[in-house]
């Protein structure tokens, strides 16, 4: 028996060297970290945050001219959340940034481990292309890149296209699973015609005896303009949520679940005037403001946005929104992941 487990004294200076006495056989006492680890409630590293779209397009044009798409590979600002600088993240388990194209540019084909969501915010024509299926996109349009599939972007217009990107790179890392690989050739072939998967998906159809196709969504793009008319009518017809206004989440028109099996995203329709009841969530939220103005009270911080500004809620935050005119926004965060893993609560108050 090792001698240097002898009983320990009650006081400090005993207890001190114990510890520093375990610590060499690489073991900890549970007792002085639990409550770190087993936490009452949420603790998010996270902090709410606002990116003003200006100052940050701001940037990303300069980037523009320090260096090219093919130099950078992905020529993106990271959104770095200010309580977790320097690891990229926009919270604890995602990553987002603002990628850039400029006419005439493209980004290379690779594939990777983690999933991916654009939403577009400047530009039409811009395209995005999977496993040899291409997608011209425009503001508003969402569009996902599921796991292991292989993606390049191209701008064949005359103005710089701007999206949000997000990815689940942090879950993945967590797990220790990333992979990455470059496409061997110049560009992954014309495998489909384009917009192929939104004739085959997109109008509330499926191709006959349709079979699961992995864990994401075949429709690559889910347009702006269907999707804001449908806000528009469920408003007219309501009722409303008192938390979310008008809400549509995205849908896996396979199994309606959604698009993506560890990031959801959603719409909402925030008319002129409301305010929202509190609400708060396990999953920390990330907001593009796609229409209107207003401000959202996040725990005891008021944040004021206007169109393409994007902002943080961390998990379980209290957050109310408020619309000066009719708004909508868009939002994505890792809901499903946490519903999957039976985890995910919320805390609605009472009207």
């Amino acid at each position: 028996m090792d001698t240097r487990v002898s009983a320990v004294g009650s006081d400090n200076s005993s207890r001190e060297e114990f510890y520093r006495d375990i610590d060499q056989d690489d073991l900890a006492p549970l007792w002085t970290r639990l409550k770190g680890l087993v936490t009452q409630h949420p603790a998010p590293g996270t902090r709410a945050a606002l990116w003003n779209y200006d100052v940050v397009r701001a940037h990303l044009m300069a980037a523009g001219k320090l260096l090219t798409a093919e130099e950078a590979e992905r020529r993106v600002l990271i959104l770095e959340n200010p309580g977790l600088k320097g690891q990229s993240k926009v919270t604890g388990s995602l990553y987002a940034g603002l990628q850039l194209l400029l006419p005439g540019e493209t980004a290379v084909a690779h594939r990777h481990t983690s999933a991916a969501l654009r939403f577009i915010i400047e530009g039409k024509g811009g395209y995005t292309a999977v496993d040899g299926e291409r997608t011209l996109m425009e503001r508003g349009d969402f569009v996902i890149t599921p796991s292991w599939t292989w993606h390049d972007h191209g701008n064949e217009t005359s103005e710089p296209v701007i999206w949000l990107d997000g990815l689940d790179l942090h879950m993945v890392n967590l797990f220790n699973a990333s992979f990455f690989e470059h496409y061997p050739n110049d560009g992954v072939p014309r495998l489909r015609a384009d917009h192929d998967c939104e004739f085959r998906y997109g109008h509330s159809m499926l191709p006959a005896d349709q079979k699961s196709m992995g864990r994401s969504s075949p429709l690559l793009n889910y347009r702006y303009g269907p999707a804001r008319e449908a806000l528009a009518v469920i408003a007219r017809n309501g009722p409303i949520d008192p938390h979310h206004g008008f809400r549509l989440n995205y849908a896996n028109p396979v199994t309606g679940g959604a698009v993506m099996p560890t990031i959801n995203a959603s719409l909402q329709l925030l008319p002129a005037g409301l305010q929202t009841e509190p609400y708060a969530s396990t999953d920390s939220s990330i907001f593009l403001v796609v229409e209107g103005t207003g401000s959202s009270i996040i725990g005891d911080m008021t944040l004021c946005w206007k169109p393409n500004d994007i902002f943080v809620v961390p998990s379980w935050a209290t957050c109310r929104h408020k619309a000066n005119e009719d708004a909508v926004l868009f939002s994505f965060s890792d809901r499903v992941a946490q519903e999957n893993l039976g985890i995910w609560r919320q805390r609605r108050s009472i009207p």
